[in-house]
């Protein structure tokens, strides 16, 4: 988008702000975390209600939220964030006047169940669009202040942190010989934050009543769930901005505990692994962490899920690890059947979709697919994975073709000689068996799929 057109917009949605084009981001919060302080600040802040209220701030979160994918999805009152602008170029100087007073009331957040990728049912609370708003300039000031002062050890949902670097520092752990991993799986995390230690948490850094009403009043919005308001008296529900900060708040109680015991741990949101060098320590620091986690943060772990194992016989966000030596990280069974799920899904014969938009739809998930797990190093696994899709085009293409006739003139025009054309169009083996055969291979080889745009799983084309 470019900058005039940006301007629009956000004028559109503030149109008393004379600051006309959104702030760009200021980085703050993005350096290495070495580069930052690591103890909480001994003053408490005060006047964020101000900062989450100015002009430029929130010009910046509605053009934030409106960039997400969640934009399209409305919640309770129906309104989307494009529609959103109108809404508040009417309504601003009341909502603001109860912001100032501490009286906003938000409204219940919207229930929506999305599938897992391992398998159940993920829980998501989607805020109104003006909430979502006010969510998004909230975290907007509240990040720096707390993202500067979590664990080195925490990774997920922070500028400048990536599950990538997760992984990778999962890996040097290994590397270094501690070989057993505490896996540990804290049950419904999102659904169990008890409110008032949260609360205690924030307040303790923050001394701004009327921004700890707004949070605590986001808490305890309820949620809506087939036409029903329900009371939320715990969780911070996943869905609105605010909720990961949230969350690493609380479990940064988890992160201090850890480093204060000398540990080797690596965090992403709800998903910890700790990494230790015998099965005896591993088993100890199960028992002890969870009794902390469950007595002290008053949250649920996962018994059936959580466990004391090598770390090649577990997954850690997607990834896995060799038992090498040099471990190597690979990409875990789980997430591999996820992958041929999906491709089942785009190349089924009955989508009735040409072969360009198959191609197509599966152009942009791979682009998607191996921008996360390019980062394999198990370059075999990738070779075997471009193959079986290969030949799940080339499945595909052969049943499209359906009758004899067909199928000999297509190999033909595709340099199949003669007597090989022939027999492959006359046989009675299912379209997977002869996509293993020579002349399938010949007619539809890789080049052929990669002339129509489909990416290369591989590093080089093979």
């Amino acid at each position: 988008m470019s900058g005039q057109r940006q301007k629009i917009q956000l004028e559109l949605a503030f149109p008393e702000s004379n600051e006309g084009e959104a702030l760009q981001d200021s980085g703050a919060g993005t350096e290495p975390l070495a580069a930052r302080t690591n103890s909480n600040d001994p003053v408490k802040l005060v006047n964020l209600i101000e900062e989450v209220l100015d002009q430029q701030n929130l010009n910046r979160a509605y053009s934030q939220i409106l960039s997400n994918k969640g934009a399209r999805t409305p919640g309770v009152d129906g309104m989307t964030v494009q529609q959103l602008k109108v809404y508040v170029q009417k309504h601003w100087p009341k909502i603001e006047a109860q912001l100032r007073d501490g009286i906003y009331r938000p409204q219940p957040v919207k229930r929506v169940e999305i599938p897992k990728p391992g398998g159940g049912i993920r829980k998501l609370g989607i805020p109104s669009a003006l909430d979502r708003l006010l969510q998004q300039a909230a975290l907007q000031v509240l990040q720096p202040h707390f993202d500067r002062t979590f664990s080195e050890h925490s990774y997920g949902f922070r500028p400048g942190r990536s599950a990538h670097q997760a992984v990778a520092q999962a890996q040097e752990y290994q590397q270094e010989r501690y070989r057993w991993v505490v896996d540990m799986d804290l049950e419904k995390f999102f659904d169990r934050v008890n409110h008032d230690r949260l609360m205690a948490r924030i307040a303790e850094r923050i001394d701004d009543k009327e921004l700890l009403k707004l949070i605590r009043a986001f808490l305890t919005s309820g949620v809506m769930e087939n036409g029903l308001v329900q009371a939320t008296e715990e969780g911070t529900p996943q869905g609105g901005p605010l909720s990961p900060l949230l969350s690493n708040i609380v479990l940064d109680e988890l992160d201090q505990e850890l480093e204060r015991r000398g540990h080797r741990f690596v965090r992403y949101a709800d998903d910890c692994n700790i990494y230790v060098g015998s099965r005896r320590a591993a088993e100890r620091t199960l028992a002890s962490v969870t009794h902390f986690v469950e007595r002290k943060l008053r949250l649920k772990v996962n018994r059936a899920k959580s466990a004391v194992d090598r770390p090649w016989r577990r997954k850690f966000l997607g990834f896995s690890f060799t038992a090498h030596r040099q471990p190597k990280r690979r990409i875990a069974p789980a997430s591999i059947e996820r992958f041929k799920q999906r491709i089942r899904e785009l190349t089924r014969r009955t989508r009735g979709c040409t072969l360009e938009d198959v191609i197509g739809e599966l152009t942009r998930y791979l682009r998607g697919w191996l921008g996360y797990f390019g980062l394999c190093e198990t370059q075999s696994v990738l070779r075997d994975l471009e193959s079986w899709l290969h030949r799940r085009l080339r499945s595909l293409m052969w049943k499209r073709w359906k009758r004899g006739t067909v199928r000999f003139r297509e190999l033909r025009n595709r340099g199949v000689r003669h007597d090989l054309a022939a027999q492959s169009a006359g046989s009675s083996h299912s379209g997977w068996r002869l996509s293993r055969s020579p002349a399938l291979h010949y007619a539809l080889p890789g080049k052929f799929w990669r002339s129509l745009g489909l990416p290369t799983l591989t590093i080089k084309a093979t």
